[in-house]
């Protein structure tokens, strides 16, 4: 499993993050989009990002989309709406920017298979018993760049504890 433990996330690539005190750090409240203002936005890009002196969008509300459909309609909309999104964002910053994904909680809700080091989504009740390929859904089988974004300032390195703060993929291809 691959980690990262500078802030590189912050400028470029794909992150999911869940920190609160990193989150905070890199956006101000008013710099966070909801994912629909982020999707209308992406239809005129505007030069600078809103957060972190232009370099960041940072984005709230991936986790309750995912949590309010069927596992099924889940995937459908992440193939259909989601997966566009990133692209267009990858085209419009060419690795110049950063796509974070504010998920309160996310440490929790995302599982890694140690076998495959493939990473999953799980769903929220009444789906509770079912997750979502995270890596073949939103990273097109990329799984192999994603890295986990670890919190330099902890003494603690564990990559399953509390340093683990994010996930990190640097493009898609």
């Amino acid at each position: 499993m691959k980690t990262m433990n500078t802030d590189t996330w912050t400028r470029r690539g794909i992150n999911f993050l869940w920190d609160e005190g990193a989150f905070s750090r890199l956006a101000e409240p008013s710099q966070v989009l909801s994912l629909r203002a982020a999707i209308q936005l992406s239809k005129a890009w505007k030069g600078d990002l809103p957060a972190n002196k232009g370099r960041t969008l940072a984005i709230a509300g991936l986790d309750l989309c995912l949590d309010l459909m069927t596992p099924e309609d889940a995937e459908l909309w992440v193939d259909k709406i989601l997966h566009p999104f990133l692209w267009q964002f990858q085209a419009e910053y060419d690795g110049e920017g950063a796509l974070v994904f504010w998920i309160p909680g996310g440490g929790r809700r995302l599982a890694m298979n140690p076998a495959s080091e493939r990473y999953s989504w799980r769903c929220a009740p009444p789906f509770r018993e079912r997750s979502l390929e995270i890596g073949r859904l939103l990273l097109g089988g990329a799984e192999a760049d994603l890295v986990r974004i670890m919190d330099q300032a902890l003494a603690n390195q564990d990559v399953d504890g509390p340093a683990w703060i994010g996930l990190h993929h640097p493009r898609l291809s």
